[in-house]
């Protein structure tokens, strides 16, 4: 929810904020469980970068990988496009998600996928955030072989919800990031929005 309402702040009253407007400063207690993924010309949705928690929860880097080779694989296509829908239709996405480990442990996460514009403009990145739901004695000493999606929700996106001012931020304002790394029933083009996830 941090994560969403500092989006939803840089972002005004556009459609979503430049990579070059997010000041890591805003949100430094959130980088280890953050991520970018870019569209690649191949059409590949990749980590540009991912938080150190986000990594440790995979036991690897992910920096480069593909965003679908998280997920089992009868589903990286799905997941990958869903990304890719994310950054289209400029429209923000909650995923819930199951990972499991080689031993069989298990762990709900939600992901929030956010759109996110190089800064020339263009409509094709997004800033994400994993956030484990619980925390396992075993929790990134042994690392999530995949993940497995629950469910997708759409987060209330309107451009007026009340802020924290200190997130407010002139649309010029320039930050490099490169140092660091009501659910509903509807339709969005092609996806179906179905509930999942927590019910609390």
């Amino acid at each position: 929810m941090e994560l969403f309402q500092y989006w939803n702040a840089v972002r005004g009253n556009r459609d979503l904020p430049r990579r070059d407007e997010i000041d890591p400063a805003h949100i430094r207690s959130l980088l280890p469980d953050l991520f970018i993924l870019q569209r690649q010309a191949s059409r590949d949705v990749r980590f540009r970068l991912a938080g150190t928690g986000v990594c440790a929860l995979f036991g690897r880097e992910l920096r480069d990988g593909q965003f679908g080779d998280l997920w089992l694989d009868s589903e990286a296509d799905g997941t990958a496009r869903i990304a890719e829908e994310v950054m289209t239709q400029m429209t923000p996405m909650l995923l819930y998600a199951r990972g499991a480990t080689g031993a069989g442990d298990e762990l709900d996460v939600e992901l929030l996928l956010a759109p996110l514009a190089s800064s020339d403009g263009t409509n094709d990145r997004l800033l994400g955030a994993l956030s484990p739901l619980a925390r396992p004695v075993w929790l990134h000493m042994t690392p999530l072989t995949h993940l497995v999606s629950t469910g997708l929700s759409l987060p209330d996106a309107s451009p007026n919800l009340p802020l924290d001012p200190a997130y407010r931020q002139p649309a010029t304002t320039k930050s490099n990031v490169a140092g660091w790394i009501g659910r509903n029933n509807r339709k969005v083009s092609h996806l179906r929005i179905l509930d999942g996830g927590r019910r609390d």
